[in-house]
Protein backbone atom coordinates (compact mmCIF):
# COMPACT_ATOMS: atom_id res chain seq x y z
CA UNK A 1 0.00 0.00 0.00
CA UNK A 2 0.87 3.31 -0.85
CA UNK A 3 1.75 6.13 1.68
CA UNK A 4 -1.31 8.25 0.32
CA UNK A 5 -3.15 5.47 0.13
CA UNK A 6 -2.53 4.63 3.72
CA UNK A 7 -3.23 8.54 4.77
CA UNK A 8 -6.30 7.90 2.91
CA UNK A 9 -7.33 4.81 4.48
CA UNK A 10 -6.82 6.82 7.94
CA UNK A 11 -9.43 9.63 7.01
CA UNK A 12 -12.34 10.64 8.48
CA UNK A 13 -13.86 9.89 5.15
CA UNK A 14 -12.81 6.85 4.48
CA UNK A 15 -14.23 6.19 8.33
CA UNK A 16 -17.16 7.52 7.09
CA UNK A 17 -17.82 5.56 3.76
CA UNK A 18 -16.63 2.13 5.68
CA UNK A 19 -19.30 3.29 8.25
CA UNK A 20 -22.05 3.36 5.74
CA UNK A 21 -22.44 7.18 6.12
CA UNK A 22 -23.97 8.87 3.69
CA UNK A 23 -22.85 12.09 2.32
CA UNK A 24 -26.14 13.29 2.83
CA UNK A 25 -25.98 12.13 6.16
CA UNK A 26 -22.54 13.83 6.94
CA UNK A 27 -23.39 17.28 5.49
CA UNK A 28 -26.69 17.17 8.23
CA UNK A 29 -24.07 16.74 10.96
CA UNK A 30 -22.01 19.05 9.74
CA UNK A 31 -24.56 21.43 9.61
CA UNK A 32 -25.62 20.81 13.04
CA UNK A 33 -22.16 21.79 14.03
CA UNK A 34 -21.83 24.97 12.39
CA UNK A 35 -25.55 25.65 14.53
CA UNK A 36 -24.02 24.69 17.61
CA UNK A 37 -21.07 26.78 17.38
CA UNK A 38 -23.16 29.57 16.25
CA UNK A 39 -21.49 29.60 13.09
CA UNK A 40 -24.05 30.42 9.55
CA UNK A 41 -24.96 27.58 7.82
CA UNK A 42 -22.50 28.13 4.90
CA UNK A 43 -19.86 27.45 7.08
CA UNK A 44 -21.40 23.46 7.10
CA UNK A 45 -19.17 23.34 4.07
CA UNK A 46 -16.29 24.32 5.46
CA UNK A 47 -16.34 21.93 8.18
CA UNK A 48 -17.58 18.89 5.83
CA UNK A 49 -14.08 19.63 3.66
CA UNK A 50 -11.92 19.77 6.99
CA UNK A 51 -13.12 16.90 8.55
CA UNK A 52 -13.09 14.78 5.35
CA UNK A 53 -9.74 15.63 5.31
CA UNK A 54 -8.39 15.06 8.80
CA UNK A 55 -6.87 12.48 10.04
CA UNK A 56 -7.94 10.10 12.42
CA UNK A 57 -7.06 11.33 15.89
CA UNK A 58 -5.83 8.92 18.47
CA UNK A 59 -7.79 8.67 21.38
CA UNK A 60 -7.21 7.67 24.90
CA UNK A 61 -10.06 7.58 27.21
CA UNK A 62 -9.16 6.40 30.93
CA UNK A 63 -11.38 6.59 33.51
CA UNK A 64 -10.71 6.86 37.48
CA UNK A 65 -12.71 7.28 40.11
CA UNK A 66 -16.47 7.33 38.50
CA UNK A 67 -19.30 5.73 38.74
CA UNK A 68 -19.56 4.77 34.16
CA UNK A 69 -22.32 8.05 33.88
CA UNK A 70 -20.35 9.54 31.47
CA UNK A 71 -19.45 6.69 29.08
CA UNK A 72 -22.85 5.76 29.48
CA UNK A 73 -24.36 9.25 28.21
CA UNK A 74 -21.69 9.08 25.43
CA UNK A 75 -23.53 6.26 24.30
CA UNK A 76 -26.69 7.04 24.25
CA UNK A 77 -26.79 7.81 20.38
CA UNK A 78 -28.77 7.04 17.76
CA UNK A 79 -28.00 6.80 13.60
CA UNK A 80 -26.88 8.88 12.70
CA UNK A 81 -25.99 11.56 15.62
CA UNK A 82 -23.49 13.39 16.44
CA UNK A 83 -22.29 11.43 19.10
CA UNK A 84 -21.89 7.85 16.52
CA UNK A 85 -20.24 10.61 13.69
CA UNK A 86 -17.72 11.45 16.14
CA UNK A 87 -16.59 7.66 17.32
CA UNK A 88 -16.52 7.16 14.04
CA UNK A 89 -14.07 9.87 13.19
CA UNK A 90 -11.24 9.12 16.06
CA UNK A 91 -9.13 6.02 16.49
CA UNK A 92 -10.35 5.29 19.87
CA UNK A 93 -7.74 3.46 21.06
CA UNK A 94 -8.05 2.82 24.78
CA UNK A 95 -11.07 2.88 26.86
CA UNK A 96 -11.83 0.79 29.88
CA UNK A 97 -15.70 0.48 29.12
CA UNK A 98 -15.68 0.01 25.84
CA UNK A 99 -12.31 -1.67 24.62
CA UNK A 100 -12.73 -5.51 24.25
CA UNK A 101 -9.55 -6.55 25.15
CA UNK A 102 -8.60 -6.74 29.12
CA UNK A 103 -5.47 -7.10 31.57
CA UNK A 104 -1.64 -6.67 30.01
CA UNK A 105 -3.76 -6.42 26.40
CA UNK A 106 -5.63 -3.52 26.85
CA UNK A 107 -2.40 -1.51 28.79
CA UNK A 108 0.03 -2.74 25.46
CA UNK A 109 -2.60 -0.84 23.24
CA UNK A 110 -2.29 2.10 25.63
CA UNK A 111 0.99 2.06 26.02
CA UNK A 112 1.44 1.52 22.02
CA UNK A 113 -0.99 4.25 21.00
CA UNK A 114 0.95 6.77 23.39
CA UNK A 115 4.28 5.34 22.04
CA UNK A 116 2.64 5.46 17.94
CA UNK A 117 1.24 9.05 18.49
CA UNK A 118 3.48 10.85 21.03
CA UNK A 119 2.20 14.69 21.24
CA UNK A 120 -0.16 14.34 18.91
CA UNK A 121 -3.43 11.73 20.75
CA UNK A 122 -5.57 13.28 23.17
CA UNK A 123 -6.63 12.06 26.60
CA UNK A 124 -10.19 11.73 27.74
CA UNK A 125 -10.60 11.27 31.33
CA UNK A 126 -13.47 10.90 33.55
CA UNK A 127 -13.62 9.93 36.78
CA UNK A 128 -11.68 11.85 39.95
CA UNK A 129 -7.72 11.44 41.03
CA UNK A 130 -7.30 10.33 44.46
CA UNK A 131 -4.15 11.76 46.42
CA UNK A 132 -4.85 9.47 49.42
CA UNK A 133 -3.88 6.11 49.65
CA UNK A 134 -2.83 4.79 45.93
CA UNK A 135 -4.99 1.95 47.00
CA UNK A 136 -7.71 4.34 46.68
CA UNK A 137 -8.51 3.30 43.00
CA UNK A 138 -5.85 1.51 41.02
CA UNK A 139 -5.76 -0.20 37.56
CA UNK A 140 -3.40 -2.69 36.16
CA UNK A 141 -1.64 -2.67 39.72
CA UNK A 142 -0.75 1.27 38.79
CA UNK A 143 -2.27 4.30 41.05
CA UNK A 144 -5.15 6.61 39.23
CA UNK A 145 -2.43 9.29 39.81
CA UNK A 146 0.67 7.68 38.49
CA UNK A 147 -1.27 6.79 34.83
CA UNK A 148 -2.21 10.09 34.27
CA UNK A 149 1.10 11.41 34.65
CA UNK A 150 2.28 8.90 32.99
CA UNK A 151 0.10 9.65 30.09
CA UNK A 152 -0.44 12.96 29.73
CA UNK A 153 3.02 13.51 28.97
CA UNK A 154 2.32 12.88 25.52
CA UNK A 155 -0.96 14.03 24.74
CA UNK A 156 -1.26 16.85 22.92
CA UNK A 157 -4.21 17.72 24.83
CA UNK A 158 -6.50 17.12 27.61
CA UNK A 159 -10.32 16.82 27.86
CA UNK A 160 -12.13 16.09 31.52
CA UNK A 161 -15.20 14.65 31.12
CA UNK A 162 -17.66 15.11 33.77
CA UNK A 163 -17.36 16.73 37.24
CA UNK A 164 -15.79 14.35 39.27
CA UNK A 165 -13.05 14.90 36.45
CA UNK A 166 -12.86 18.44 36.47
CA UNK A 167 -13.65 19.53 39.90
CA UNK A 168 -13.36 16.34 41.81
CA UNK A 169 -17.00 15.52 41.89
CA UNK A 170 -19.12 13.66 44.21
CA UNK A 171 -16.09 11.76 45.59
CA UNK A 172 -14.53 15.13 46.65
CA UNK A 173 -17.72 16.14 48.70
CA UNK A 174 -16.73 17.03 52.20
CA UNK A 175 -15.04 15.08 54.26
CA UNK A 176 -13.45 14.05 50.99
CA UNK A 177 -12.22 10.75 52.29
CA UNK A 178 -9.68 9.51 49.17
CA UNK A 179 -8.27 13.34 48.78
CA UNK A 180 -10.00 13.18 45.30
CA UNK A 181 -9.27 16.20 42.90
CA UNK A 182 -10.23 16.99 39.04
CA UNK A 183 -7.50 16.84 36.43
CA UNK A 184 -6.43 20.22 36.26
CA UNK A 185 -5.34 20.56 39.54
CA UNK A 186 -2.68 17.88 38.97
CA UNK A 187 -1.31 18.78 35.57
CA UNK A 188 -0.74 22.09 34.94
CA UNK A 189 1.84 21.69 31.59
CA UNK A 190 -0.82 20.44 29.10
CA UNK A 191 -4.13 22.63 28.15
CA UNK A 192 -6.90 21.00 29.63
CA UNK A 193 -10.52 21.32 29.08
CA UNK A 194 -13.20 21.03 32.00
CA UNK A 195 -16.64 19.47 30.42
CA UNK A 196 -18.67 18.97 33.45
CA UNK A 197 -21.83 17.45 33.95
CA UNK A 198 -23.19 14.82 36.44
CA UNK A 199 -23.21 13.47 33.42
CA UNK A 200 -22.05 15.54 30.74
CA UNK A 201 -24.49 16.46 27.55
CA UNK A 202 -23.18 13.87 24.92
CA UNK A 203 -23.27 16.32 22.20
CA UNK A 204 -21.15 18.72 24.38
CA UNK A 205 -18.46 15.89 24.79
CA UNK A 206 -17.64 15.22 21.29
CA UNK A 207 -18.54 19.07 20.34
CA UNK A 208 -15.24 19.71 22.07
CA UNK A 209 -13.56 16.93 19.85
CA UNK A 210 -15.27 18.07 16.82
CA UNK A 211 -13.93 20.95 17.16
CA UNK A 212 -10.55 19.75 17.41
CA UNK A 213 -10.82 17.84 14.16
CA UNK A 214 -12.02 20.49 12.16
CA UNK A 215 -10.33 23.50 13.55
CA UNK A 216 -7.25 21.75 15.03
CA UNK A 217 -7.00 23.72 18.41
CA UNK A 218 -9.04 23.69 21.16
CA UNK A 219 -12.50 25.72 21.83
CA UNK A 220 -12.25 29.16 23.57
CA UNK A 221 -12.65 28.28 27.50
CA UNK A 222 -14.18 30.37 30.29
CA UNK A 223 -12.56 31.28 33.63
CA UNK A 224 -13.00 27.59 34.70
CA UNK A 225 -11.77 26.00 31.58
CA UNK A 226 -15.01 25.39 30.07
CA UNK A 227 -16.03 26.02 26.43
CA UNK A 228 -17.93 29.08 25.93
CA UNK A 229 -20.01 28.08 23.42
CA UNK A 230 -21.46 25.49 25.89
CA UNK A 231 -20.80 27.45 28.87
CA UNK A 232 -21.31 30.35 28.09
CA UNK A 233 -24.81 30.91 29.50
CA UNK A 234 -26.69 29.97 32.37
CA UNK A 235 -29.91 27.52 32.38
CA UNK A 236 -31.92 30.26 34.06
CA UNK A 237 -31.12 32.45 31.02
CA UNK A 238 -32.22 29.90 28.66
CA UNK A 239 -35.37 28.42 30.39
CA UNK A 240 -38.59 28.46 28.68
CA UNK A 241 -40.35 29.08 32.14
CA UNK A 242 -38.30 32.26 32.49
CA UNK A 243 -41.11 33.99 31.70
CA UNK A 244 -43.20 33.19 34.80
CA UNK A 245 -39.85 33.87 36.29
CA UNK A 246 -40.01 37.57 35.93
CA UNK A 247 -44.21 37.38 36.48
CA UNK A 248 -43.11 35.98 40.09
CA UNK A 249 -45.24 32.80 39.34
CA UNK A 250 -43.69 29.49 41.09
CA UNK A 251 -44.33 25.88 42.01
CA UNK A 252 -45.17 25.66 45.30
CA UNK A 253 -45.08 21.96 45.53
CA UNK A 254 -44.21 19.35 42.28
CA UNK A 255 -47.56 18.64 42.00
CA UNK A 256 -49.45 21.86 42.34
CA UNK A 257 -51.57 24.01 39.91
CA UNK A 258 -48.32 26.13 39.18
CA UNK A 259 -46.37 22.92 38.30
CA UNK A 260 -48.79 21.20 35.92
CA UNK A 261 -49.10 24.68 34.43
CA UNK A 262 -45.23 24.95 33.85
CA UNK A 263 -44.81 28.10 36.36
CA UNK A 264 -40.56 28.60 37.54
CA UNK A 265 -39.40 25.88 39.90
CA UNK A 266 -36.94 28.86 41.82
CA UNK A 267 -38.64 28.05 45.14
CA UNK A 268 -38.30 24.11 44.60
CA UNK A 269 -34.39 24.44 45.18
CA UNK A 270 -33.97 25.37 41.27
CA UNK A 271 -30.16 26.17 40.21
CA UNK A 272 -30.59 27.46 37.05
CA UNK A 273 -29.99 30.83 37.64
CA UNK A 274 -26.52 29.85 39.23
CA UNK A 275 -25.26 26.77 37.11
CA UNK A 276 -23.83 27.75 33.14
CA UNK A 277 -24.59 24.80 30.69
CA UNK A 278 -26.67 24.01 27.62
CA UNK A 279 -28.88 21.48 29.09
CA UNK A 280 -32.17 24.38 28.48
CA UNK A 281 -30.68 24.63 24.52
CA UNK A 282 -29.16 21.34 23.38
CA UNK A 283 -31.52 19.08 25.67
CA UNK A 284 -31.04 15.56 26.11
CA UNK A 285 -31.73 12.55 24.15
CA UNK A 286 -31.67 13.78 20.93
CA UNK A 287 -32.78 16.96 21.66
CA UNK A 288 -36.14 15.65 23.36
CA UNK A 289 -35.99 16.87 26.92
CA UNK A 290 -33.92 18.53 29.84
CA UNK A 291 -34.37 18.20 33.83
CA UNK A 292 -36.49 21.32 34.33
CA UNK A 293 -38.84 20.47 31.19
CA UNK A 294 -39.19 17.06 32.93
CA UNK A 295 -40.19 18.64 35.96
CA UNK A 296 -37.51 18.59 38.20
CA UNK A 297 -35.46 21.96 38.84
CA UNK A 298 -31.66 22.02 37.61
CA UNK A 299 -29.48 21.07 40.88
CA UNK A 300 -26.40 23.00 39.31
CA UNK A 301 -24.28 19.58 38.57
CA UNK A 302 -21.87 21.34 36.22
CA UNK A 303 -20.93 23.89 39.04
CA UNK A 304 -17.56 23.40 41.28
CA UNK A 305 -18.78 21.64 44.95
CA UNK A 306 -22.66 21.34 43.78
CA UNK A 307 -22.92 18.37 46.35
CA UNK A 308 -21.74 20.72 49.42
CA UNK A 309 -23.54 23.78 48.05
CA UNK A 310 -26.88 22.92 50.10
CA UNK A 311 -30.17 20.97 49.84
CA UNK A 312 -31.31 20.32 45.72
CA UNK A 313 -34.91 21.04 47.25
CA UNK A 314 -33.96 24.09 49.20
CA UNK A 315 -34.44 27.40 47.36
CA UNK A 316 -31.62 30.03 46.58
CA UNK A 317 -31.26 32.32 49.07
CA UNK A 318 -32.07 35.36 46.47
CA UNK A 319 -33.30 35.26 43.17
CA UNK A 320 -30.60 35.96 40.70
CA UNK A 321 -32.26 39.51 39.72
CA UNK A 322 -35.08 41.26 41.08
CA UNK A 323 -38.17 40.21 39.95
CA UNK A 324 -40.49 41.99 37.65
CA UNK A 325 -43.05 43.12 40.42
CA UNK A 326 -44.33 45.88 42.43
CA UNK A 327 -41.54 47.68 44.28
CA UNK A 328 -43.33 46.39 47.63
CA UNK A 329 -42.62 42.83 46.49
CA UNK A 330 -38.99 43.52 45.56
CA UNK A 331 -38.08 44.78 48.87
CA UNK A 332 -39.98 42.26 50.85
CA UNK A 333 -38.06 39.17 48.73
CA UNK A 334 -34.81 40.74 49.41
CA UNK A 335 -35.47 41.05 53.13
CA UNK A 336 -36.36 37.27 52.68
CA UNK A 337 -33.65 36.23 51.39
CA UNK A 338 -30.93 38.71 53.32
CA UNK A 339 -32.47 36.04 56.38
CA UNK A 340 -32.65 32.94 54.27
CA UNK A 341 -29.16 33.44 53.54
CA UNK A 342 -28.09 34.13 57.41
CA UNK A 343 -29.83 31.29 58.48
CA UNK A 344 -28.42 28.54 55.30
CA UNK A 345 -24.34 29.76 56.16
CA UNK A 346 -25.47 28.81 59.75
CA UNK A 347 -27.15 25.32 59.48
CA UNK A 348 -24.15 24.80 56.61
CA UNK A 349 -21.22 25.92 59.38
CA UNK A 350 -22.91 23.66 61.70
CA UNK A 351 -23.66 20.51 59.38
CA UNK A 352 -19.96 20.94 58.32
CA UNK A 353 -18.33 20.98 61.69
CA UNK A 354 -20.56 18.33 62.83
CA UNK A 355 -20.17 16.25 59.39
CA UNK A 356 -24.13 16.04 60.27
CA UNK A 357 -25.27 13.69 57.69
CA UNK A 358 -28.39 14.62 55.60
CA UNK A 359 -31.92 13.82 56.90
CA UNK A 360 -35.30 13.05 55.27
CA UNK A 361 -36.00 16.43 57.15
CA UNK A 362 -33.93 18.21 54.44
CA UNK A 363 -35.24 17.30 51.74
CA UNK A 364 -38.65 18.64 51.96
CA UNK A 365 -39.33 21.40 49.92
Amino acid sequence: MSKSTSKAAGSVAASLHAAGISRREFLGFCATLAAAYSLPASAAQAIAAALEKAARPSVIWMSFQECTGCTESLTRSHTPTVEGLILETISLDYHHTLQAASGEAAEKAREQAMHDNYGKYLLVVDGSIPLGNPGFSTIAGVSNLEMLKETAKGAAAIIAVGTCATYGGLPAALPNPTGAVGVNQLIKDKPVVNVPGCPPIPVVITGVLAHFLTFGKLPELDALGRPKVFYGESIHDRCYRRPFYDQGKFAKTFDDAGARDGWCLFELGCKGPVTNNACATTKWNGGVSFPIQSGHGCIGCSEPNFWDAGGFYKALSAPAQPLKVGAGVAAAAAAVGVAVSFSNRGKKGAAKAAHETTTLDDLEP
